[in-house]
């Protein structure tokens, strides 16, 4: 696992303790925010900037040159996710991600599955204790390679993989679909 301690897991639903067991590489991203769990999930999804899609080009290559089941992610969603949009019912989709479970206003699990490895994708959400009109969310990452192939996949994109959530788990906790100027 990346994260040292485990401060991090208190209060983690049964459902996103579970997913922590036999992985391969647990990453976790601690924000707080305004918006709802919906409207975290949804800016969080939209943001795209430019070097981000440019980095998804990029794990296209990869991943066909390691034969990859699916080399083609979906393309990126041109329409905004709206918050409204959001299911947290197992089974749904949002972009490349399967909702596995999901409470309303409390976390919800996405998970992207190929041959070489399994991601979900766990985003917890709570009244900071802080302040109480701000949410603290929890963004964890939880991958499992499946074979040779994972293991290297993973090794190539782990450094891009926290650009990538990071910068979204910022945009996403200020509402932000598109980004800001530095």
């Amino acid at each position: 696992m990346s994260r040292a301690g485990a401060a991090w897991r208190e209060g983690l639903p049964p459902a996103v303790e579970g997913l922590l067991v036999d992985a391969d590489h647990v990453d976790v991203k601690t924000v707080l925010g305004e918006p709802s769990l919906r409207q975290f999930l949804a800016a969080a999804m939209s943001w795209q900037p430019a070097w981000m899609q440019l980095l998804f080009r990029g794990r296209e290559v990869l991943a066909r040159l390691l034969r990859l089941d699916h080399p083609d992610m979906p393309s990126m969603p041109t329409m905004r996710l709206r918050p409204e949009e959001v299911s947290f019912a197992p089974g749904a989709s949002v972009w490349f991600f399967t909702v596995i479970a999901g409470v309303e206003g409390h976390y919800i699990v996405l998970e992207a599955a190929d041959n070489h490895l399994t991601g979900v994708l766990a985003i917890v959400c709570e009244p900071a204790a802080s302040t109480p009109e701000e949410n603290r969310f929890r963004v964890i990452t939880v991958v499992r390679h499946h074979r040779w192939t994972g293991r290297l996949y993973f090794a190539v994109v782990r450094p891009f993989h926290h650009l990538v959530v990071a910068s979204m788990t910022r945009a996403a906790a200020v509402g932000s679909t598109v980004p800001k100027r530095a």
